[in-house]
């Protein structure tokens, strides 16, 4: 088997040292705070904790993407060394870093016309992106080549499921992805959005759940309706949060007990910077394997 590397951007939300025990390359997205710029490096420049501390005393944020250099100079590191590159980017749904990338890719095709780049848009984001990319370096290490695992990713990518759910709706009113008078109105009734990651790889809002308890309870159902095998589900389990850990201990305890034949325990992340700057603190993320998504 030729060899090639697995790689995507710092916005699959587990942490360096997990894509280095996994070789798998990261390129980071950039973030700004209070006007000053960060790389969104998994918590190394600013700590989640610091990031949502600055965003809830009314710091503004902003995210910018990979450039097309930077992909170049990444790309063109491994294409020196004589290897393949599968390339996954975070979803085309919440950026345009796809575009990037294959820009990127179609001008080193010409100069290393020998060597194979893949550029696959991953419709995932935060952890769920990070779980996909666990999976592909799975089958990479059982021997997988990398033409049979762009199919396979291309096939399967639509099957890993993204549920949230949020308690505080402050970013999501400040983003405009909330109306203001909905957010006043879904602030005073103490309600919490429960939002998918759909099949073009946007975010959208499912239901309006009344209280932390009850959504809590939704979201592992939504896990026992779509799952691979239900609640025999026996794949790979993430979740993830920003800044609201014993929220995420909740839904990972009840998941736990729904569904125990789980492979693994189920993996606990923060929500880093790039999705982190749109949602702000009080959101909890849950990923898993099941069937397609459809809508």
């Amino acid at each position: 088997m030729k060899p090639y590397i697995l790689s995507c951007c710092s916005a699959a939300d587990l942490s360096g040292k997990h894509f280095e025990q996994r070789e798998i390359y990261y390129l980071c997205f950039h973030f700004e705070v209070g006007g000053t710029e960060y790389q969104d490096d998994m918590g190394v420049s600013m700590p989640p904790e610091e990031l949502y501390r600055r965003m809830s005393a009314g710091e503004d944020t902003k995210t910018s993407q990979v450039s097309i250099g930077e992909y170049a100079d990444h790309f063109e590191r491994f294409l020196k060394e004589g290897k393949d590159i599968l390339h996954v980017t975070l979803s085309s749904g919440i950026s345009g870093t796809l575009n990037s990338a294959r820009i990127a890719a179609e001008d080193l095709r010409e100069k290393y016309p020998e060597r194979k780049i893949y550029v696959v848009d991953s419709l995932a984001a935060s952890s769920g992106y990070g779980l996909l990319m666990d999976e592909l370096a799975d089958r990479r290490d059982g021997g997988m080549d990398i033409d049979t695992l762009y199919q396979w990713v291309e096939s399967r990518k639509l099957h890993l499921h993204h549920w949230f759910f949020s308690t505080d709706l402050t970013f999501f009113i400040r983003g405009g992805r909330i109306s203001k008078a909905s957010g006043f109105i879904g602030t005073m009734l103490n309600i919490c959005p429960l939002m998918n990651v759909n099949h073009l790889g946007q975010l959208i809002p499912r239901e309006k759940i009344r209280t932390k308890k009850k959504v809590i309870k939704r979201i592992v159902e939504k896990m026992e309706a779509h799952a691979e095998n239900g609640t025999e589900y026996s794949g790979k389990c993430y979740i993830c949060h920003s800044l609201c850990e014993a929220d995420a201990r909740a839904v990972a305890s009840l998941v736990r007990e729904r569904f125990p034949k789980l492979s693994g325990d189920v993996e606990i992340y923060p929500i880093g910077a790039t999705i982190g700057s749109h949602t702000g603190p009080g959101t909890v993320a849950l990923f898993f394997w099941g069937d397609e998504r459809k809508d």
